[in-house]
């Protein structure tokens, strides 16, 4: 009698822990749920006060306070409007139209160096004692590929995107002077070098900070007797190029020999090619470097794919060539 009792009891208790059980774990969850609900509903609200206003709203209204954001109130936001191609990011901007060759000096002189040319009474006693008389090296410098293409072209204006000490440029102002050209080559170059070049170049020297790059390269292009058609241009090399744009100075034969990753190359070749003049050529140097499809040439590649170039290689040197 016993037995079957405790049969029975177990039997119902069983029954009641199948039921008990589930409905215990429902109202856990129900629980956590509403507890989540409540605690979201002021970061909601925050984030609604945050978001941007609808693109075709009046953008002269006044916006509304911006509020910052505590650790309670952050946000995740799924950015979903990104231009998913890399060509969105072409720089599109117009140029003015170009200006005659014979102002393109005058046109510089103005408006980087108050009129004047900064050949003019150098080298200034303070940075004589820092120079070599002429310290000219370069990569590539004196390649067929400069001949070739000034012999083709016959350039009345020469950009160059990366000069260091001038070995390409004062080379290209001596091909010119060969061939009877008037030729104006204006050298974009922040002439800083890199992080750790005097470790190669032990003999130039740093006052200061400064590596006295841009007077080693005065000197050496005072020494090739080519003051008269090379002007440096000090600054980065994106704020110079988006200037000669500004200005209308396009260039017949443009040299993009400056940063080798994949974006500073891509940058200058955009930016140099709207100031390219109709018949022009764009070429570069580096197209073969260990950083391979990651460098230079992916973004020569790119560009010529983009815009319908081919790429005609000649050494280190790729020129884009119309099909």
């Amino acid at each position: 009698m016993k037995d079957r009792f405790h049969r029975r009891n177990a039997a119902i208790a069983s029954s009641l822990a199948a039921i008990v059980k589930p409905a215990a774990y429902f109202i856990i969850l129900l629980l956590t749920y509403a507890l989540g609900y409540l605690s979201s509903s002021p970061s909601t609200s925050a984030s609604s006060s945050l978001s941007p206003p609808p693109l075709n709203s009046d953008i002269t209204s006044t916006p509304p306070p911006y509020h910052y954001s505590t650790p309670d109130q952050s946000q995740l936001f799924q950015v979903t409007d990104t231009p998913p191609e890399l060509n969105q990011f072409r720089i599109k901007t117009r140029c003015s139209p170009p200006i005659p060759h014979q102002q393109v000096r005058s046109t510089i002189l103005q408006n980087v160096f108050n009129g004047q040319s900064p050949f003019i009474d150098f080298p200034q006693p303070h940075v004589a004692h820092l120079l070599h008389p002429k310290k000219i090296k370069g990569w590539g410098s004196n390649g067929a590929v400069f001949r070739n293409l000034v012999t083709q072209v016959k350039p009345r204006t020469i950009i160059e995107v990366g000069s260091f000490l001038g070995a390409s440029a004062t080379h290209m102002a001596d091909l010119t002077r060969q061939l009877g050209l008037h030729t104006q080559i204006l050298c974009v170059d922040d002439f800083r070098g890199w992080p750790g070049f005097l470790d190669r170049f032990k003999d130039l020297s740093m006052i200061n900070g400064d590596v006295s790059l841009l007077y080693q390269f005065m000197q050496n292009v005072v020494s090739t007797n080519a003051s008269d058609s090379i002007i440096p241009l000090p600054f980065s090399t994106g704020s110079v190029l988006d200037s000669l744009c500004e200005w209308g100075v396009y260039g017949d034969l443009i040299e993009v020999d400056a940063g080798h990753d994949f974006n500073s190359a891509w940058s200058d070749i955009n930016r140099a090619h709207r100031i390219l003049r109709p018949g022009g050529v764009l070429f570069g140097h580096d197209y073969f470097l260990s950083a391979d499809n990651r460098g230079v040439r992916r973004a020569v590649n790119l560009f010529a794919q983009i815009n319908g170039f081919k790429v005609k290689v000649d050494g280190q040197h790729w020129i884009l060539v119309s099909p």
